[in-house]
């Protein structure tokens, strides 16, 4: 039986073809405003080989620091996403049961499906925590993996340390993992992977630091696990570039400056937003953020988050539809920019939403039942 949804609007189409040279300021992207190189010395005189397939010392040594632990712990990866899936081939195999949450990130429920787990992709509750009744109710006894955003890319909210502390007995009992995207975490030292060899950290320089471009994350667990994955990054992108490690390793010696930018840009950005929002009753909802640069925004409108963003798209403005993380009624809004370009992409929302909508939205692929469920996939 299937109550759940396929991708109903995948967010690279979303991004890479309908949006791709559509607008010029951009709240849509779940990271602080992006760095330029300029920002950054670059070593001229760096050998550029092909480096080390689980990161140079140096830089496993500044991740593993954020932890409080050694650096054989932590594998350097071509971002966070492949981090994700090196887990994901590593730990799944058919048959095996995955436990994630919705609206989220789709990869957690797309790659272990393509690997032929049974995944179960939960609602989270109205108050957007994860619903641990609904969880003890689908796990079964071959539960491999449950995976958490937190704090949550679309909602902006964290996870409970008693509902990991719970989640982590659950997979504890069948000899199972608990795996933390933790992306938007400025202290990793209170991870929940911390101390508990069931628990897998992974994150990135992408999203709190700026810097996406560099393409480098890593994940952060037992040192079996970890070595498991550097072995099966050899068939994938083998190293990550030497040149990019080098600048990452500037950029964690360098952590307390960084993090005083981030809280620069989502202090400020935040007061502009709440303001703002203020000024639409009726038409917004704000979920208070817990610690990350964007804010999920109800539609209290009628009309679908995907033909609200077209229509903000048209006015230059990029915004992540709720319909591209397996949601619904809601949009992503980027608030960790700066105040000058933040104000006038708030501006140019403005006349959309005192503007009549056309929906021009393609019939949904979602079920009409958006309760809590299991997915089943078929892999291909």
């Amino acid at each position: 039986m299937s109550t759940g949804i396929s991708t109903e609007y995948p967010m690279r189409r979303w991004v890479f073809e309908d949006a791709a040279g559509r607008y010029d300021i951009d709240l849509g992207d779940s990271n602080v405003q992006c760095r330029q190189l300029a920002s950054l010395a670059v070593p001229a005189d760096i050998e550029l080989n092909y480096g080390m397939d689980r990161g140079t010392q140096r830089l496993r040594e500044l991740i593993a620091e954020q932890y409080g632990d050694r650096a054989d712990s932590v594998t350097v990866t071509h971002g966070a996403q492949e981090a994700l899936y090196l887990l994901y081939n590593v730990l799944l195999r058919p048959g095996d049961q995955v436990i994630t949450f919705r609206p989220g990130w789709p990869q957690s429920w797309a790659v272990p499906a393509l690997l032929s787990a049974q995944v179960d992709v939960l609602d989270l509750s109205d108050d957007l925590t994860i619903d641990m009744d609904a969880v003890r109710a689908v796990a079964r006894p071959n539960l491999r993996l449950v995976v958490v955003n937190t704090p949550c890319n679309p909602t902006g909210r964290r996870a409970g340390q008693h509902e990991l502390a719970a989640l982590a007995d659950l997979v504890g009992g069948t000899g199972g993992y608990l795996l933390l995207d933790e992306e938007y975490s400025l202290d990793l030292a209170s991870s929940a992977a911390v101390g508990n060899d069931r628990v897998l950290s992974v994150s990135s320089l992408s999203k709190v630091y700026g810097l996406p471009g560099l393409r480098v994350g890593w994940l952060y667990g037992p040192p079996t696990v970890v070595a498991a994955c550097a072995d099966r990054k050899h068939l994938t992108s083998i190293s990550n570039s030497v040149l990019c490690e080098a600048l990452a390793c500037e950029v964690l010696a360098d952590r307390q400056f960084y993090a005083a930018e981030y809280h620069r840009l989502t202090g400020g950005g935040l007061r502009l937003l709440r303001d703002w929002v203020a000024r639409h009753p009726g038409k917004l909802h704000l979920l208070p953020p817990d610690g990350t640069p964007f804010a999920w925004l109800e539609l209290t409108t009628g009309e679908s988050a995907l033909s609200f963003c077209r229509r903000v798209l048209d006015a230059g403005v990029l915004l992540m539809p709720a319909e591209t993380l397996g949601g619904q009624g809601g949009v992503r809004l980027c608030f960790a920019r700066e105040q000058r370009e933040l104000a006038e992409g708030l501006r140019r929302i403005d006349a959309v939403l005192q503007s009549v909508p056309v929906d021009r939205d393609p019939p949904t692929t979602m079920s009409p039942n958006h309760g809590p469920g299991r997915m089943e996939y078929l892999s291909r």
